[in-house]
């Protein structure tokens, strides 16, 4: 097997909560442009996707293609602004493609898309998905015998369906250890709450007892994100299951753990405001 390359950027802490921040101004500003929904759920997950890809995905954005690479699927792929917006800032492509998300001839479709958009592994949309997908991969990867991991970031809602669950028994029998699902627990879907739609609590429990290695940490605290995903896998042999407790709309006060914004989009006030809020210190 050929070593694992670096992740290209490196970056250290403080460096990933800035990405972290510039990944939201993007994503409220897409939404505002696009006047499209799934705003809450791309800020809950910035600051995991400042740390897979500023400090702990092996990628190059030079060359999306490499075979060694790390995979990386969005299960929860109407959350995509938020991964085009780390995509972009890495340097995958232009920037300038964010200007005309989720808009008639955009290369950026409204829920992840892989056609002709380097970085993206996979298309996704129908929630249950990825982690099927992801275990494919993984399995793959072992009898290939190659050196590649595979992370799939999955939403909480969609740990309703039972592809998940289907999924989970198959990663655990083949000792999938180079698989990691990232659960973001922001607790609202699209109709309420996870409590009042279909309580998945005890979560971590329902993970360990289909033979994963689960930790939970704090979804926006860059420190305890980082030390998971470098200590992977928790039990050898298992896959790992990491569920992050985020909070929906993280970091624009008027949209934090409001069920509104799983749908709505800014206005130009509210995306002023949103902005101010949204300070990237360099």
């Amino acid at each position: 097997m050929s070593a694992f390359r670096n992740p290209p950027s490196g970056l250290d802490l403080a460096s990933c909560h800035r990405l972290g921040q510039k990944i939201r101004r993007h994503v409220v500003c897409m939404t505002h442009r696009a006047q499209s929904a799934h705003v809450g759920t791309s800020l809950s997950m910035a600051d995991l996707l400042a740390v897979l890809y500023g400090s702990v995905l092996r990628v190059d954005p030079s060359h999306p293609q490499w075979p060694e690479r790390d995979r990386f699927i969005l299960s929860k792929g109407h959350g995509c602004a938020g991964l085009y917006a780390v995509l972009a800032e890495l340097g995958f492509f232009p920037l300038t493609w964010l200007d005309d998300f989720y808009q008639n001839g955009s290369r950026l479709a409204g829920h992840i898309t892989h056609h002709g958009v380097p970085g993206v592994e996979v298309s996704t949309g129908s929630l249950g998905h990825g982690l099927p997908i992801g275990c494919g991969l993984a399995l793959t990867c072992k009898m290939d015998e190659q050196p590649y991991r595979v992370f799939t970031l999955l939403s909480d809602g969609e740990c309703d369906e039972g592809s998940i669950w289907e999924a989970a028994l198959f990663a655990a029998h083949h000792a999938l250890d180079n698989l990691v699902a990232i659960v973001d627990y922001n607790k609202i879907q699209s109709l309420g709450t996870v409590q009042e739609v279909l309580k998945l609590e005890p979560l971590a429990a329902k993970w360990e007892a289909f033979g994963w290695g689960v930790r939970e940490i704090d979804g926006h605290d860059f420190e305890q994100i980082l030390r998971a995903l470098t200590n992977i896998p928790f039990v050898p042999a298992r896959p790992t299951c990491i569920i992050a407790h985020t909070i929906k709309g993280k970091g624009v006060s008027f949209m934090e753990n409001k069920l509104l914004w799983h749908y709505r989009s800014p206005d130009k006030h509210e995306l002023r405001s949103a902005l101010a809020e949204l300070q990237v210190i360099e």
